[in-house]
């Protein structure tokens, strides 16, 4: 397929996930099912610009003063690939598959029209009713980190420390441009462009044999700050398909107690493959069956519980691009009440003297700073441990990290502006009594 020609497809699937109010990504499967003729970096090119057109759906239609799938993606050509109107122009020319000649008022607007006096939220790309949580942790630079939080994320993988280090894994990765991440110690990271295919991780022979996993860069860091240690009782309570739970495991060394469950028990189909295959042998998966507690057993007895909070997942809109357009306030309330449910519960299980690590993938308030001070007016015997003693576990990265993430009395959020992940917020909280 030609370039134009691609352009037309983005277009066509566009109108149909307005139209039909489907995933994208559903979207793209049934339209390479039905287009088998597509190769697959005609599909990748295609998605990318799909992609690309949810990132930027409200700025782009803001240059084009017209919200229509052609305007979307006309105006995301500027916005997020840099293209001048005459580039633009060359791809609309009207030719064979390709999208129609440019209209004169297309023209104006994509010579004349900026986002210097658009809202706040269409400038950044985001709900309109998100906007006051947004000004309310990021103030004027709500803008610019919910820009950063549309950009396509590159490909974060963890090394698995119970089989292989980060060295010897970099060299035999090498062919897929890998390089190591900024602030983890167990993290490297693939570039990806803007037309780029995933390269076939679950195929190289490391990923097979377990030495590394898809995990990005914050959600090591998130688990890295817990500061699990060899020997410990610890708990993942939502441990869904495990990636947290085999990066606590190699913290541990395979020496202690690991014990993983979630509420959903579908959640955790994955988990037992990842964890034969991870080399993780001190791990016990407890199903929730029924009414009963799958942990029962265990009364305060914990040296950490780690809450992987079910959330709205704002933090990784970079990677899924139409959620946000799809979240709605309801969402939001569901998402504090579970929250309240899961911190409780860790409450419950956490020795004198033992921690939570509350972690959401988010950056809104209420799901974050307010969602801890809620809990430590409830538990008075918990105290925060201030981010600047949590991060000591990153060495002779921690100062710079604690200078690029956002701290609070509650603890630390990473952003994509800010430390180069998606977005993580960190409250680890000590038992006193």
């Amino acid at each position: 397929m030609t370039p134009a020609a691609r352009l037309s497809a983005a277009i066509e699937l566009i109108d149909t996930i307005d139209a039909q109010r489907v995933p994208a990504a559903k979207a793209l499967k049934e339209w390479g099912t039905a287009h088998r003729y597509a190769g697959s970096g005609d599909r990748a090119a295609i998605s990318g610009l799909v992609w690309d057109v949810l990132r930027r759906r409200a700025s782009s239609a803001w240059i084009m003063d017209e919200d229509t799938a052609r305007a979307r993606v006309i105006g995301m050509l500027r916005l997020e690939r840099g293209l001048d109107t005459e580039a633009i122009a060359a791809l609309c020319d009207g030719s064979r598959f390709a999208p129609g000649p440019l209209t004169e008022s297309e023209r104006a607007a994509l010579t004349s029209r900026s986002l210097a006096d658009a809202p706040a939220h269409i400038a950044g790309d985001y709900p309109e009713w998100l906007d006051g949580y947004l000004a309310q942790v990021f103030g004027d630079d709500r803008v610019a980190e919910a820009t950063s939080m549309a950009s396509r994320a590159p490909l974060d993988l963890r090394v698995n420390t119970l089989k292989a280090r980060r060295e010897k894994i970099l060299a035999s990765i090498a062919h897929l441009g890998a390089k190591p991440t900024p602030w983890s110690p167990l993290g490297l990271r693939i570039e990806l462009g803007a037309d780029a295919r995933n390269p076939g991780i679950h195929s190289e022979e490391d990923f097979i044999k377990g030495a590394i996993e898809v995990q990005d860069e914050g959600s090591q860091l998130a688990a890295l700050l817990s500061n699990a240690k060899p020997g410990e009782q610890v708990i993942d309570l939502c441990a869904g398909a495990g990636g947290k739970t085999l990066a606590l495991a190699a913290m541990m060394q395979g020496k202690g107690r690991l014990i993983a469950t979630d509420h959903d028990k579908r959640q955790l189909a994955p988990i037992y493959e990842r964890l034969s295959r991870a080399g993780v042998h001190n791990c016990d998966v407890r199903t929730p069956k029924g009414e009963g507690d799958t942990l029962s057993d265990i009364h305060a007895s914990a040296d950490l519980v780690l809450i992987d909070a079910p959330c709205t997942g704002t933090g990784t809109w970079r990677r899924n691009p139409d959620a946000k357009w799809r979240m709605r306030p309801g969402a939001l309330e569901v998402r504090l009440k579970d929250q309240v449910t899961v911190l409780d519960r860790a409450a419950a299980l956490t020795k004198p003297g033992g921690r939570i690590a509350y972690i959401t993938c988010s950056v809104l308030p209420p799901e974050n700073a307010d969602q801890v001070r809620g809990f430590l007016a409830r538990h008075p015997d918990f105290t925060v441990v201030l981010p600047a003693q949590t991060v000591t576990v990153l060495w002779d990265k921690a100062e710079a990290f604690a200078a690029a993430t956002l701290q609070s009395s509650e603890g630390l959020l990473m952003t994509p502006r800010r430390t180069g992940t998606d977005g993580f917020f960190v409250s680890v909280l000590r038992r006193t009594g």
